[in-house]
């Protein structure tokens, strides 16, 4: 039978919940146990698929073919467990779930409320990602703060759960803040204990702190967190600040919280196995290379934009022993007139063009793409990224003209990109996106089969054009292969160019599957080459 953990927050937002939950759903993998994972976001969207990246954040995707939030990447970078449309609900996506029940007569004309129907909805996907899992834990996240009008729901929904499943079957983990004041030179509790009180007047009582610190709390203030709280003081956990995100899971191992969740769960106590990360944390903490790569992007404003494609170039760096230094470059000041683009790239040993949506700053990426293809510097281009790169190859190598993308111009007489709205076999939701897991097979004897290693891949996609398959013979004569193919609707994956040191580019998001201990293989050939570059 599936356990749950719980992992709310209060005080203020940004304390860690998301590394919490992943640490936790590590520490209890390392133990033998399979863990699965999942995030509650209380605000209305349904999912984060139309939401603006420089507000948000990246929009990661689940080999499924689910759009969600970005705490999911750090989920499956932690734990390496792929994620399914299970682990990211929305408020939006519950009560849409519920209206259209309620529109179909689906609760035979009962008035339809907070509790029981939402209350129900939210429930009923709690046990169905551990019905679909399969996994002997499932660890969910609250978005949010305890107190919070969005979140009651979510709140009210965990009380049931814990009233209905009984203590052996339900932890509660509860984040919150420790603030050192410097006036007095004093670490307070209070806020701590309201947090507490506001969580048990909604009817929870949590069984675990995990308390956000400067520094390592005295064994006085945990009895007096224990006494005002009614939490044993063994259940108090630090979470002091690390340069490392990594060293986490490792800190709250030292103080038994994994060992004290299974107990709680009457689950047998198995031996850890951190070995792995204990090495993955000496590996980064002894860096002794470093390079730069610049990133040319449209969203740049917010690094956590490209949050799984900065995460994947250092996975990669970590394995050649080199800290990546990403130079962000928001691609719209790449179009301004007289730009010296010598200058901008002149400590940048490779070029990376991330995906994106529309035609805003394209023209500064295939500007940067230029540049890297006609002076010989590493590049990967990812998504649109690669459809730019098949764009400024056919204007300046083919002589092509016009050459261009529907997206960016319906009207356009040559659209090498165009919407495959005639592939709707292969093209979700009714021909807008390609989302998710699609098969590849990789060329013989191209940069992409010396990078895979193999002849059939599967990586997750997200976009709406593809390349338009009557230029392909023309491109070829001109020196570019199509190194990847997915054959059973015949869509261009990867194209490169075999007489530069190292150029290709991906209709898919290799970042979405790169991990710390095994970088994704095109990000690995990036950063390898780049090394060479020095």
């Amino acid at each position: 039978m599936t356990k749950y953990v719980f992992v709310t927050g209060g005080v203020v937002s940004g304390l860690g919940k998301g590394i919490t939950a992943s640490s936790l759903a590590l520490l209890l993998k390392s133990r033998g146990y399979k863990v699965f994972m999942q995030k509650f976001d209380p605000y209305f969207n349904v999912d984060p698929g139309t939401m603006n990246p420089i507000q948000h954040g990246e929009v990661f995707v689940t080999y499924d073919g689910c759009e969600t939030d970005l705490d999911l990447g750090h989920y499956e970078r932690f734990i390496d467990e792929e994620l399914n449309y299970t682990s990211n609900i929305t408020s939006g996506k519950i009560y849409s779930s519920v209206i259209e029940k309620e529109r179909h007569g689906d609760y035979l004309g009962a008035t339809v409320q907070l509790v029981p129907h939402i209350t129900n909805e939210i429930k009923n996907k709690v046990y169905e990602a551990g019905i679909t899992s399969k996994a002997d834990i499932v660890i969910t996240e609250i978005g949010g703060t305890v107190g919070d009008i969005e979140s009651q729901a979510f709140i009210e929904t965990l009380r049931q759960i814990q009233y209905e499943k009984g203590p052996n079957e339900t932890v509660f983990v509860h984040t919150t803040l420790i603030p050192f004041i410097v006036g007095s030179n004093e670490l307070k509790t209070k806020p701590t204990q309201n947090s507490v009180k506001d969580l048990q007047n909604m009817g929870i009582r949590p069984n675990f702190l995990v308390c956000r610190t400067p520094f390592s709390t005295p064994d006085s203030l945990k009895e007096k967190l224990s006494l005002f709280c009614s939490i044993p003081k063994e259940n108090i956990i630090d979470c002091v600040d690390t340069n490392n995100i990594y060293e986490i899971p490792l800190s709250f191992h030292s103080q038994n919280i994994d060992e004290l969740i299974l107990k709680q769960f009457n689950l047998k106590i198995k031996k850890a196995n951190l070995k792995y990360l204990e090495d993955l944390i000496t590996t980064m903490n002894s860096l002794n290379n470093e390079i730069e790569i610049a990133l040319v992007g449209k969203y740049t404003s917010l690094h956590d934009a490209y949050l799984s494609v900065s995460e994947a170039l250092k996975h990669a760096g970590y394995k050649y022993h080199t800290k990546i230094n990403i130079n962000y470059i928001d691609s719209e000041s790449l179009e301004k007139e007289n730009v010296n683009l010598k200058d901008i790239f002149k400590n940048s040993k490779g070029i990376i063009v991330p995906g994106g949506f529309g035609n805003r700053g394209t023209s500064g990426m295939i500007k940067a793409i230029n540049y890297a293809r006609v002076n010989n510097i590493p590049f990967l281009g990812i998504c649109l990224g690669m459809q730019l790169a098949v764009i400024e190859f056919a204007n300046n190598v083919c002589n092509i003209e016009d050459a261009n993308s529907t997206e960016f111009n319906p009207l356009c007489k040559n659209p090498v990109i165009d919407l495959m709205s005639n592939q709707k076999s292969v093209i979700n939701m009714g021909g807008t996106l390609r989302l998710g897991n699609y098969d590849c097979n990789i060329l013989n004897n191209t940069l992409a089969s010396h990078a895979y290693n193999e002849e059939l891949i599967k990586e997750r996609h997200r976009h709406r054009y593809e390349f338009n398959n009557k230029y392909k013979e023309l491109l070829e004569s001109k020196g570019m292969i199509f190194s990847g193919i997915n054959l059973d609707a015949n869509l261009v994956e990867i194209i490169e160019i075999p007489t530069h040191k190292h150029f290709i580019a991906c209709q898919f998001h290799p970042e979405f599957k790169s991990r710390p201990t095994r970088p994704h293989p095109l990000f690995d050939s990036l950063i390898k080459a780049s090394i060479k570059e020095l």
